[in-house]
């Protein structure tokens, strides 16, 4: 009997001992985190606050069309979706920035569903919802049947899950896609964007993806975060796209990438906002006007010399950015790919970057950009 709750006893003493340690692990993380205090400020951000929109104003090249996603769930589920807000409010920056006003569209205009990640919001994505201009715009989106192709230069699909929907069958869209493709204007989308190209089909017959250099939401990016998505989505954007003919550019988990097949741009996720909304400009005959580099960028650049180079070359980097180059890191995007390491079951991963945000911690100011 006394060995009985001899046993008890050390089994409560290590349950308490790892629930200790847990919190104390928990504190340790938090701790690594910036304070959410810095984003006080950030989150009343104006336009005029932004010297990359407010000084050296480029003068009008013409428009460019966004569109947006009408769905508000996925599927048959109660998940809520919609359009992801950095996703447009970046690439609406990037346009206006380089001389083109932004028109916004949707199936079936009005006042889509919107999806706002506060983890990843930024200067750029506050001063979008201050914007009186750009929020008009938001809440009268254009119905898609009623776009003239003919006014635009360029247009430009924003990801959210609900495009997975209302964007892949839409005969609108794809007569607006195959008329401005073929009178050689820029397409270009992001994450689940792409959606709107795996339908369409050119006058030649021939589907517009055919034998082009693509980029999307990977099948592994869906289902790590939604591990049924084969039977809440149509079909998984990868497959899709492979299965009109493209050639499937797959980067980095939740990195930046990229595809560049002449007047075809796409982009894997939503940190591929940035570069793909510039490589748009360059298509059409541009130079990018200069834009500061923000804080998310320069911690996916840390993440990628991490996948690329390992640990110390990270940390090389990480003392150039805070050090010499005095620049802002998000630090928290480190800390995030952390915890997807843990998800992969990569448990070497998770202690690497958990280090690399400690090592971050110690080298950056907290400036939010």
């Amino acid at each position: 009997m006394f060995k009985k709750y001899k046993a008890l006893k050390w089994i409560l003493i290590s349950v308490t001992s790892i629930v200790i340690l847990l919190l104390l692990f928990g504190w340790w993380f938090m701790s690594l985190l910036p304070p959410k205090e810095m984003y006080a400020n950030v989150s009343k951000t104006q336009v005029s606050d932004l010297p990359y929109l407010s000084q050296n104003v480029i003068s009008s090249r013409g428009k460019i069309l966004a569109i947006v996603t009408s769905t508000d769930k996925m599927g048959d589920t109660d998940k809520k979706t919609g359009y992801e807000l950095t996703e447009l409010s970046r690439a609406y920056y990037v346009f206006e920035a380089n001389g083109f006003e932004v028109d916004i569209a949707s199936p079936l205009g009005g006042t889509p569903p919107i999806v706002i990640d506060d983890e990843d919001m930024g200067a750029f994505d506050f001063a979008f919802l201050n914007d009186s201009i750009a929020q008009y715009k938001t809440k009268h989106t254009i119905a898609v049947k009623n776009i003239e192709p003919e006014a635009y230069e360029a247009i430009f699909f924003v990801g959210g899950k609900g495009a997975m929907f209302d964007f892949p069958n839409n005969k609108d869209i794809q007569k607006v896609v195959r008329e401005l493709y073929q009178d050689n204007k820029v397409i270009g989308a992001v994450c689940h964007g792409p959606a709107a190209l795996v339908n369409v089909t050119l006058d030649n017959g021939r589907p517009l993806l055919e034998n082009k250099t693509v980029s999307g939401f990977t099948n592994k990016e869906e289902l790590l975060l939604i591990s049924d998505a084969r039977e809440i989505f149509p079909f998984l954007l990868q497959d899709g796209l492979v299965a009109k003919g493209a050639r499937f550019n797959e980067g980095t988990m939740y990195l930046e990438n990229i595809s560049h097949d002449n007047n075809l741009v796409t982009g894997q996720n939503p940190w591929s906002t940035w570069i793909l909304a510039e490589t748009m400009i360059k298509q059409l005959g541009y130079t990018p006007k200069y834009r500061e580099i923000t804080a998310e960028e320069n911690a996916i650049r840390v993440l990628q010399m991490y996948e690329d180079h390992g640990v110390d070359k990270a940390k090389q980097l990480i003392e150039q950015i805070c050090e010499i180059d005095r620049k802002p890191l998000a630090r928290q995007l480190l800390a995030m790919h952390s915890v997807v390491g843990v998800m992969r079951g990569d448990i070497s991963r998770f202690y690497n970057l958990i280090g690399l945000t400690a090592y971050a911690k110690k080298k950056t100011k907290d400036i939010a950009y």
